[in-house]
C-alpha cells in the first residue's frame, strides 16, 4: 500500500512540524488533529511562519506555501481526520493516558490496512502499540525539534511490530527527506535520548551545585564539544516539564543512574519551561 493521505494527531510544538514536512516536502495530503480550536489555530500560524521563513531565504515560492497549505486540512473530529488515512502519527503530549485514549479512538475509526505510529521520544512502543488491535502496523516514529530543519527520523520496532510496517515508515521517512535509523529493541529512550539526557542532566547539576553560570556550561559545551547549541539551552527549547518526563520515564526502565536533578524538578514545578513560557534558563520574552 502507498502512502497518499497522512493523519496527525497534535497541532502543538512536534506536530504542526510534522504535518508540514508530510505536507510541503512529500507532498501528501495531510489532516492535523486537536481537541481545541486555539490549538489547531497557533499550530496552523505557526506552520504559516515556518513557510514564510523559507520563502524569505528563497528555499520555496509564494506558490509552494499556497500549495502546502492547501494540502493541509485542520479538524477537530477524530473520525474525520483518520477514517480516510493511510498513515496516522501521533504527536500528542508525552503522557502515556493521553496517549491511550487518542490512540485508541484513532485505531477505532481507521481503516483496517492503516499503519499507527508515535512520535514519542521515550515511552514503550509496544506499550502504546497495545492501546490498538493493530500492535503488527504500530511502530516508533520519532522526528526532532523543529521537524522542519532535522534530520533525523528514529523508527523503533515494538515487540509485535512486522518488517513490512517498519519498511513502510522508512520509506515514508525517506519520502519527507529525512534520514533514518531503526532501533531493533523497544528500549527506553531509544538511541538519542539515551545518550542525550544524562549529558542534560549533568549540566542541570552543574548549575544546581554553582559550578558555573548557564552562559559558560553552554559555551563550553559548545566550543569544546561542537554541539550547535549548549546543553541548557536545548533544554529551553525541548521545555523543562517534558525533558523531565522522558528523565522520569527512563529512570523507571533503566534505572537510578536517570534519576532527575533537584534542579529539574524545581524549574518545572515553577512553570520556568523554557521558550514555551518565556523564562527558563533564559529570557526568551526579550528574543526574537
Amino acid at each position: 500500500m502507498e502512502t497518499q493521505k497522512v493523519s496527525v494527531l497534535g497541532a502543538g510544538l512536534m506536530g504542526h512540524g510534522i504535518a508540514q514536512v508530510s505536507a510541503q516536502v512529500a507532498k501528501y495530503e495531510v489532516t492535523i488533529r486537536d481537541v481545541k480550536q486555539e490549538f489547531l489555530d497557533k499550530g496552523m500560524r505557526m506552520i504559516q511562519n515556518s513557510l514564510q521563513k523559507f520563502a524569505q531565504k528563497q528555499l520555496i515560492s509564494e506558490q509552494d506555501i499556497n500549495d502546502t497549505l492547501n494540502r493541509i486540512h485542520p479538524t477537530l473530529d477524530m473520525k474525520e481526520a483518520v477514517e480516510n488515512a493511510d498513515l496516522i502519527i501521533e504527536a500528542v503530549p508525552e503522557i502515556p493516558r493521553i496517549k491511550k485514549i487518542v490512540l485508541s479512538e484513532a485505531d477505532k475509526y481507521a481503516k483496517e490496512d492503516t499503519l499507527i505510529t508515535s512520535n514519542t521520544s521515550s515511552i514503550s512502543i509496544t506499550e502504546l502499540a497495545s492501546f490498538t488491535k493493530r500492535p503488527e502496523k504500530f511502530c516508533g516514529m520519532h522526528f526532532f525539534n523543529p521537524p522542519q530543519l532535522m534530520k533525523l527520523v528514529e523508527i523503533i520496532r515494538g515487540a509485535k511490530t512486522t518488517d513490512e510496517t517498519i519498511n513502510a515508515i522508512v520509506a515514508v521517512s525517506r519520502k519527507m527527506g529525512k534520514e533514518t535509523v531503526v532501533v531493533k529493541k523497544d528500549s527506553a529512550g531509544f538511541i538519542v535520548n539515551r545518550i542525550l539526557l544524562p549529558a542534560l542532566n549533568e549540566a542541570f547539576n552543574l548549575v544546581w551545585e554553582g559550578v558555573a553560570e548557564p552562559e559558560d556550561i553552554d559555551k563550553a559545551i559548545k566550543l569544546g564539544l561542537n554541539w550547535p547549541m549548549g546543553p541548557l539551552t536545548l533544554v529551553d527549547y525541548l521545555g523543562t516539564d517534558t525533558t523531565l518526563a522522558i528523565a522520569e520515564v527512563l529512570q523507571k526502565e533503566l534505572g537510578p543512574k536517570y534519576s532527575p536533578s533537584p534542579l529539574l524538578r524545581q524549574m518545572t514545578r515553577a512553570n520556568l519551561l523554557g521558550r514555551k513560557t518565556g523564562k527558563g534558563f533564559y529570557d526568551w520574552t526579550k528574543k526574537k
